[in-house]
């Protein structure tokens, strides 16, 4: 077997965190960073897998074995993230058997940017899997971690999207999204991981007025996409948060860490970890530094 290489986008969540999940429109958009994986032959019916940072430094080493695969074994001696790998091998193993018919594989993964900042390790590495075995990486992703599967759509995605659920089926379409005040745009990087799981289960328990705000939601973003001017643009970003602080019961970034931010802040994704959006006139990168927070990237850095 020759040397097999697959390669999946990252991810941001513009508009439509958590209410995604219930079938919201979400406008979202795939990164200039995401996660390769190279697959070569190996022996003895296990995997010799090992992770790369985007420092080059091995984040994850570990030997599977085809019966830890098969029968899902994961224990408390093994690391979180081999029971994660086993868990989501044994599901790849379900939708296509045959891929543990030969004698073995060395897999390597490279993250082309630091894992602690939340870009979709575990997406790029579904969606790459799925991309490697012919397995519908949706399905992968469902019977595995679970989420709305936007990621997965971003993953396979070389420009924004719209991507929404209907009866649990992933309906997702290539948009013209360019703003032309992406200089005012920044991500900022909240120097944390969050835990999408727990988000997740954390928005379950309070959803219950959720359906009125769907609507809203998908207007904000359909506006959003025809956004001509930063203003406006800013405008559906405090909308979006305000709408997203009632439904979550927390209050916004913006009121949390940066009161005094000369322009609006808006959650990406899981709320109060990973990245957050910048708009302002002026570049923020001084203001942020400041505050301790260093990784600041442009529209253009960030964005494919």
């Amino acid at each position: 077997m020759e040397t097999q290489t697959f390669y999946s986008n990252g991810k941001l969540l513009i508009t439509g965190e958590y209410v995604v999940l219930d079938g919201a429109k979400a406008l979202a958009l795939p990164t200039k960073f995401g996660q390769s994986l190279i697959v070569k032959s190996g022996t003895n019916n296990q995997i010799k897998w090992t992770s790369f940072d985007s420092d080059k430094s091995i984040w994850f080493e570990d030997l599977i074995s085809f019966e830890e695969i098969k029968n899902k074994i994961t224990n408390d001696k093994n690391s979180a993230v081999k029971n994660t790998l086993i868990e989501i091998l044994h599901q790849a193993f379900i939708q296509n058997p045959t891929f543990l018919e030969k004698e073995g594989y060395e897999i390597e993964t490279h993250l082309t940017f630091p894992r602690l900042w939340g870009l979709g390790t575990s997406s790029t590495l579904i969606n790459s899997i799925g991309d490697w075995l012919n397995i519908d990486a949706f399905e992968l992703l469902q019977k595995s971690f679970g989420g709305s599967g936007y990621d997965i759509a971003c993953a396979k995605s070389n420009s924004p999207i719209v991507y929404h659920l209907e009866n649990e089926t992933p309906h997702f379409k290539a948009i013209h999204f360019n703003p032309s005040f992406k200089e005012n745009i920044h991500f900022v990087y909240l120097n944390q991981k969050q835990s999408s799981k727990l988000a997740i289960a954390n928005y379950m328990s309070k959803h219950h007025h959720v359906n009125a705000v769907i609507s809203k939601i998908n207007t904000i973003t359909y506006d959003t996409i025809d956004c001509k001017e930063g203003k406006e643009f800013a405008k559906q970003m405090e909308k979006h948060e305000i709408i997203m602080s009632d439904v979550l019961e927390i209050e916004t970034i913006q009121e949390k860490l940066f009161p005094d931010f000369k322009g609006i802040i808006k959650s990406l994704g899981a709320w109060g970890g990973d990245f957050v959006m910048a708009i302002s006139k002026e570049n923020p990168t001084a203001y942020f530094k400041e505050k301790g927070y260093p990784v600041v990237l442009s529209y253009e850095e960030m964005i494919l």
